[in-house]
């Protein structure tokens, strides 16, 4: 009797397994935001040809459905794969091979880590990325001098943080014949006391790196897959790359198309006109996992490096005002060329000044445009009248440029300035959205640093004690929209991503903690346990 009973059983379970729907993976047993609509959260979903089947709990997906692929969350967090809506992709990936001068405290760091580098590399150029003179004791520009004399052979080319300034010795000067009498339309070779010392802020850094030997197609193949994997450790499935040439979007195409790259990519095309005649011809191309569709442009400099168009000049810099990088008939005319077109166009604005100007040219070609959802990359110092332009202007925005710029934005900018910058909410209550990026390299990759700095507006140290500028600190629900759903929106790719919802690319992390509900503080510390591209693993 006992045998018959076991076999019926057998055969029970065995005709329920039968009856179930086959997919490719059922995860379960998640505490799963699925950052819907509603921000509801559920339990468990299956998984079927790379896309959310559906998402439910744990007892429905399984009475309903049967894989071979079955993971087990054990309770613990799972979110939507996170977008970083404005980094440099590429850029990250060839800071890998170049000397990294990110936390330096002094020139006197800079100089031991060239000379680490060049003693394990000995190469004929060296390039490094990372100083700011703000985190130093003496807080001024550096000067090439020490630079030649150790390497007066060597071509040395080291680009400030922020990418808008480099410091380069005479034997990288040489290259580009640059003089104390050199000019260069929206840039600056700074002269001291008759003397180049080196420094080269926007426009001018070309004077140099257009004769710069030009990375060769393997070091950008390593590049992209380095960036990757230090992309997919943090929880990212999509990333922003803000400026990508013709070249390199043509090569991240192959590699994702051999299955060599799988993270996901907007490319905006940087706006060179050459760029703009070919792609404008040539027309958006968009895949699972690759979307051209963009161009990106660069009103201004960088507030760091004094480069930020303002409307009054620098509190700590009388008489100066920053610059255009892009003068404004070349601007307007090229926003009316996108404005005719199925492209976006998305432009790097810092200064209040930079702002007002991209802000007045994108309402006047986008007149009578619908939904064109172009954006402004940084929107950092906005003044007071101008935050009603951003209500059909989409802000894309990088909250730990405000814990990083903190200490020093006020020097810049005066106590009253300084309340229209880095002014997330605000920009949020006027568009009723905000693109979350990290700007990386020129801040960490980490996801879970931008999440902190939009909520708690602190640094690691817990300073300044309550927040700073808190009143445009955002929620952790508005912080995981902007990193998720809404960053898909930016790109018009909301109906495909961005959310744990039936018939979109299953893409999710499972994370250590909640970061919903963790002490604020610990979110730095948040890990990524797993992270799930179209349902795969990587």
């Amino acid at each position: 009797m006992k045998k018959l009973i076991t076999f019926l059983l057998i055969v029970t379970v065995l005709s329920c397994e039968k009856d179930k729907i086959e997919v490719d993976t059922i995860v379960i047993n998640g505490n799963v935001y699925t950052v819907d609509e509603g921000f509801g959260k559920a339990e468990a979903f299956a998984i079927k040809d790379g896309k959310f089947l559906e998402i439910g709990s744990t007892n429905s997906i399984q009475e309903t459905y049967a894989s071979t692929n079955v993971v087990d969350a054990k309770g613990q967090t799972i979110v939507p794969g996170l977008i970083d809506a404005h980094c440099h992709f590429l850029g990250l990936g060839l800071n890998q091979q170049s000397v990294n001068l990110v936390g330096t405290k002094s020139f006197e760091e800079i100089i031991q880590r060239i000379s680490d580098f060049q003693n394990e590399k000995n190469l004929d150029f060296i390039i490094g990325r990372g100083w700011d003179q703000n985190d130093w004791e003496t807080k001024e520009f550096p000067n090439k001098a020490l630079l030649d004399e150790l390497y007066p052979n060597t071509p040395i080319a080291l680009t400030r943080i922020d990418g808008h300034a480099i410091l380069a010795n005479q034997a990288a000067l040489d290259l580009g014949k640059v003089t104390v009498n050199s000019k260069v339309e929206g840039g600056e070779v700074v002269v001291e006391n008759g003397q180049l010392t080196g420094i080269l802020v926007d426009n001018a850094e070309n004077l140099v790196m257009d004769y710069w030997p030009q990375s060769s197609k393997q070091e950008l193949v390593n590049a992209l897959l380095d960036a990757q994997k230090i992309c997919f450790d943090y929880g990212l499935t999509t990333v922003d790359d803000a400026g990508l040439s013709r070249q390199a979007i043509e090569l991240i195409d192959s590699l994702q198309q051999t299955g060599d790259l799988n993270i996901r990519v907007y490319a905006m095309v940087s706006g060179s006109k050459e760029n703009v005649d070919y792609y404008l011809k040539k027309g958006t191309r968009k895949t699972d996992k690759l979307n051209v569709s963009s161009f990106k442009f660069y009103a201004d400099g960088a507030l760091g490096s004094r480069g930020a168009m303002l409307r009054k000049p620098y509190t700590d810099k009388p008489n100066h005002y920053g610059l255009m990088v892009t003068d404004l008939e070349t601007f307007n005319k090229a926003a009316q060329r996108i404005a005719n077109s199925d492209f976006q166009m998305n432009t790097h604005a810092i200064g209040d000044s930079a702002n007002h100007a991209v802000l007045n040219t994108y309402t006047k070609v986008l007149k009578d445009k619908a939904d064109r959802r172009w954006r402004v990359e940084h929107a950092q110092i906005i003044s007071p009248k101008d935050f009603d332009l951003y209500k059909n202007i989409m802000p894309s925005v990088q909250p730990t440029h405000a814990t990083s710029d903190m200490y020093w934005a006020e020097d810049r900018l005066g106590a009253e300035r300084v309340k229209g910058a880095y002014a997330f909410k605000q920009l949020l209550d006027a568009y009723g959205k905000v693109a979350l990026g990290t700007d990386f390299p020129v801040e960490q990759v980490s996801p879970f640093l931008t999440f902190y700095a939009a909520v708690a507006r602190q640094d690691l140290d817990k300073y300044p004690k309550d927040g700073y500028q808190m009143e445009n600190a955002l929620t952790r629900e508005e912080t995981l929209r902007g990193m998720t759903i809404w960053a898909a929106y930016s790109n018009f790719e909301e109906k495909e991503k961005g959310s744990i919802e039936k018939g979109k690319f299953a893409d999710f992390i499972i994370l250590d903690k909640d970061i919903m509900t963790v002490e604020v503080h610990d979110i730095p510390n948040i890990k990524v346990q797993k992270t799930f591209v179209g349902g795969v693993k990587q």
